[in-house]
């Protein structure tokens, strides 16, 4: 049988501060220039989730994207649109926002609560020029 890939897209707005508190203000600021902001910036997020895996022989889906909407939302979009990631987001807690590191924790979320197939890749557009894949370890 074939590996068909499947892909959901989503999008979420979200505020964050790259700030890491272990290095010093100046370092912050030359590191993170603008994105160290203290009082926060913003994103429009579009996040794209690709399960792969063969179609099933009765419905021909790899994956219901309905089902795949609902875990999506229910399991990352919910928790993290219109939110301040470093401040409201219980699973981002201690974690430095980035969009590599929020692109592994939605990976990570997801990964065990698909129904049907594997997930394949985890790609998250902060902006229209820059985006990050992760596909696992």
């Amino acid at each position: 049988m074939p590996t068909v890939y499947a892909t959901r897209r989503a999008h979420f707005n979200a505020a964050h501060r790259m700030h890491n508190p272990e290095q010093s203000d100046e370092w912050n600021r030359a590191t993170f220039g603008e994105c160290n902001h203290p009082n926060w910036h913003g994103h429009n997020y579009v996040l794209e989730v690709t399960v792969a895996g063969e179609p099933d022989p009765e419905t021909g889906y790899v994956i219901d994207l309905g089902e795949l909407k609902r875990i999506v939302h229910e399991r990352v979009v919910r928790h993290v649109d219109h939110r301040n990631l470093n401040l409201d987001v219980d699973f981002l807690q201690g974690i430095l926002p980035s969009t590599e590191n929020l692109a592994v924790v939605i990976w990570q979320r997801l990964v065990d609560a698909l129904p049907s197939g594997r997930l394949h890749s985890v790609r998250l557009f902060e902006s229209e020029r820059n985006a990050v894949e992760y596909r696992g370890e």
